[in-house]
């Protein structure tokens, strides 16, 4: 995604100016991958995979739910996680599932962590008065909390943060195309100016 692409921003859509578009909101990970649409939430967990039968799953599954998508919203690589294990591998899952949208023509915006925990709550660091070593978790809850509360979207068992995590990104790219799923703040809608949107807008029903 370079420079030219990051602040396209369409004119809001009219009140029932045609169908909602399919926006999928994507969280990757190799063990817990989040993934969702405007009213759904699943996190993949391949089992029993790993290596290049963990990758071939999890690429096949992510584009099959958004082989028809209008615009997916992924998050960015975390390039303060690049000396932890398996950085290698989940840097080349991120490639995967960007190089498989582009082939098929599918636009795609990148977010960072603080985009959506911004969306969600209004700040980047919500838990910044709780314990270092909480604070972490306690945001991912603040997440999850928006998420099944405002959005109405059901994410629990294992997986319900990266789920919840894939919901948000999906209400942004929804928001940004002008089809909010709520009416925000202006607070939590500034997550929306730093993301990497796409330099042509998606083509929507009007």
């Amino acid at each position: 995604m370079t420079s030219s692409e990051s602040l396209a921003v369409p004119a809001p859509a009219s009140a029932g100016a045609g169908p909602r578009p399919l926006v999928i909101g994507l969280d990757p990970s190799l063990t817990s991958c989040g993934i969702a649409g405007a009213d759904w939430a699943e996190a993949l967990r391949p089992k029993n995979l790993t290596g290049h039968a963990r990758l071939a799953w999890l690429l096949g599954e992510v584009t099959d739910r958004a082989k028809l998508a209008d615009l997916v919203v992924i998050e960015g690589p975390a390039y303060g996680q690049q000396l932890q294990a398996g950085h290698h591998e989940r840097a080349g899952l991120w490639w995967m599932l960007a190089h498989a949208l582009w082939r098929r023509d599918i636009p795609y915006a990148v977010a960072n962590p603080h985009n959506r925990t911004i969306f969600a709550t209004g700040v980047a660091n919500p838990a910044q008065d709780h314990p270092k070593e909480k604070r972490a978790r306690i945001a991912k809850g603040m997440v999850h909390t928006f998420v099944v509360e405002q959005l109405g979207i059901w994410c629990e068992g294992v997986g319900r943060y990266d789920a919840a995590d894939a919901a948000v990104f999906a209400a942004m790219g929804l928001d940004w195309l002008g089809y909010p799923l709520l009416d925000l703040p202006q607070q939590q809608r500034r997550a929306l100016d730093t993301v990497h949107w796409p330099a042509t807008v998606p083509v929507v029903a009007s």
